[in-house]
């Protein structure tokens, strides 16, 4: 099977995961992940699927048909899996008064110790008594096996009180990919 990335965004509308779902069963596809939401009434998202190789190019053309619905994609044979290495996979969570460059800060700590992050949301809510903007993320990382987690997670505090925010880290297991 040939494993594909489509990325997407265009007008949010009904029928648009219809019609995503529709190319790659017609292709006898397999839609096996994949993260959309609604941003500012776009609708957005990211998504792996596989088809059999002689029916990818197929796939790719009718996806790009789509355009013609208003949806930009772009599609990507998704690389090799790689060599299996140890890593560490844990979880921060970031919470604070919202402000322009919170998410800069903490990956670039991050990507200095050579962590990885592989999944990240944020969103923004309004505190309960002040009506303050807070800023929320949540990410899944990887840590490499060579970085020290004491070492991270004290870089990531002193970051948290230079920030004024709570910043919490989650070890979620040692894992092989």
């Amino acid at each position: 099977m040939t494993s594909l990335i489509i990325t997407l965004v265009g007008p949010d509308r009904p029928g648009l995961v219809d019609a995503i779902s529709q190319a790659i069963v017609a292709h006898q596809g397999n839609w096996l992940e994949s993260r959309m939401a609604h941003l500012a009434g776009k609708f957005a998202g990211i998504l792996r699927v596989e088809v059999p190789p002689e029916r990818a190019d197929a796939l790719v053309t009718a996806l790009q048909d789509l355009n013609d619905i208003g949806l930009r994609l772009v599609v990507e044979p998704s690389g090799p899996d790689g060599m299996v290495t140890a890593r560490r996979t844990m979880e921060l969570e970031l919470l604070g008064m919202d402000r322009p460059g919170l998410v800069h800060q903490v990956s670039h700590l991050l990507a200095e110790q050579g962590v990885n992050v592989e999944e990240l949301a944020t969103d923004r809510s309004s505190a309960p008594m002040s009506g303050d903007t807070l800023f929320r993320a949540r990410a899944r990382i990887d840590v490499p096996a060579d970085v020290d987690a004491n070492a991270l997670r004290e870089s990531i505090e002193r970051l948290a009180h230079d920030l004024v925010v709570d910043i919490r880290l989650a070890d979620l297991g040692t894992a092989k990919t």
